[in-house]
């Protein structure tokens, strides 16, 4: 089978283009450089960059260097033994969904979720089974919903928290409840949460807490290092441990050297990271508020309550690719929703362009107003 397109990465390689000024299409965190990420060291710590500097570029253990499944252990509260650090969570995925291949398999994904999910499912010979997050519920899932799918040949439950694009999230009794669910029907629990631990409201513990969950984790989103391209794995099950790494072993075999050290000198401050993405989410998210209020209600939203991204819809019902054009042609990237299965969406990234948001938000705005008589008649 050929994979079809990948419409999300082809619109978010225009932002290499010189026309796009504000990249609000993004679903990462505010940029580091290497300088600023070393300088997070203090002086009588420099021991720490000096030890970077001695790593041997060599093949690291599959299951990742032991400084790092220690830190991510401690981060997430369980036995390192339980930590495999993948090449991102996209690794994790993937092996997650090669596992789940049999005849007669089936999942359960969320939709809108992450674009390649179907495409792998599809490619594996996997039936998806779709949850669906409807903004007249606030994106909210629905129980009930996932119960009508279960059967005796699904393979697993994926849910995303905080999700993308929509910025939902399950609070602890959501996702205990979820949990339960499964570990009664013995269907394996695996809970994304990539963005985890950025809330703006009531904060959610990790779902590693619980004895029944595959947590899935990376350096992409929350800690906003997408290109050291690390992720990890929590799973407590050593079976299912043996065979990921057996997959693994023919898939990338293992992460860069550097790439783990790093990976692991950015968790020992992971309080400054993490503190520096939350600030910047939620100026922005203030900003974002003031802008969907301010848009006369030609543009509704749900209010993300987690994240990095929202993902808002046209009032009248048309599709938003001719305006995710229009804001492109002014230099103002955001995602079409048709890259999520909603045409109608559209994704804004509020933590991605850091400080440079509020200029593209007020470029955003000149957009709207000006097109306010004929921007739906456009997207019809």
């Amino acid at each position: 089978m050929t994979l079809p397109p990948f419409l999300l990465d082809e619109w978010l390689d225009q932002k290499r283009s010189a026309r796009v000024q504000f990249d609000l299409g993004s679903s990462t965190g505010p940029r580091w450089t290497l300088r600023e990420l070393l300088a997070l060291s203090p002086d009588r710590e420099r021991e720490e960059v000096e030890a970077l500097l001695q790593t041997e570029l060599l093949y690291t253990s599959s299951a990742g260097i032991a400084e790092l499944r220690d830190a991510i252990a401690e981060l997430e509260g369980t036995d390192p033994e339980n930590v495999l650090v993948l090449t991102g969570a996209a690794e994790a995925l993937l092996i997650l969904f090669a596992d789940a291949a049999a005849p007669d398999a089936n999942i359960i994904l969320p939709r809108p979720g992450f674009p390649a999910n179907d495409a792998l499912a599809n490619w594996l010979g996997i039936e998806s089974r779709h949850y669906t997050l409807r903004r007249e519920n606030g994106f909210r899932i629905d129980l009930d919903e996932i119960r009508r799918f279960v059967d005796r040949n699904t393979r697993f439950l994926l849910v995303n928290t905080p999700h993308n694009p929509t910025g939902s999230v399950l609070d602890d009794a959501d996702i205990e409840r979820l949990h339960d669910f499964c570990a009664e029907r013995g269907i394996q629990f695996v809970c994304d949460q990539v963005y985890h631990p950025i809330y703006h409201g009531p904060p959610v513990h990790s779902a590693a807490r619980l004895p029944h969950t595959t947590v899935l984790g990376d350096f992409s989103k929350a800690l906003c290092l997408s290109g050291l391209r690390t992720g990890w794995m929590i799973e407590s099950d050593s079976e299912k441990r043996r065979r990921y790494m057996n997959a693994r072993s023919y898939f990338t075999v293992c992460n860069t050297a550097l790439g783990e050290r790093l990976a692991a000198f950015a968790l020992h401050h992971r309080t400054d990271i993490y503190g520096r993405a939350q600030r910047i989410a939620a100026a922005n998210l203030e900003l974002l508020d003031v802008f969907v209020r301010d848009c006369g209600g030609l543009i509704h939203w749900v209010r993300p309550r987690g994240g990095m991204t929202a993902f808002p819809w046209l009032n009248d019902g048309g599709d938003a690719r001719p305006f995710c054009r229009r804001l492109l042609e002014a230099g103002v990237l955001v995602a079409p929703g048709d890259c999520f299965g909603m045409s109608r969406h559209f994704r804004i990234g509020f933590a991605a362009s850091g400080e440079d948001f509020a200029a593209g938000l007020a470029r955003m705005a000149e957009i709207v107003r000006a097109s306010a008589g004929t921007l739906y008649r456009t997207a019809q």
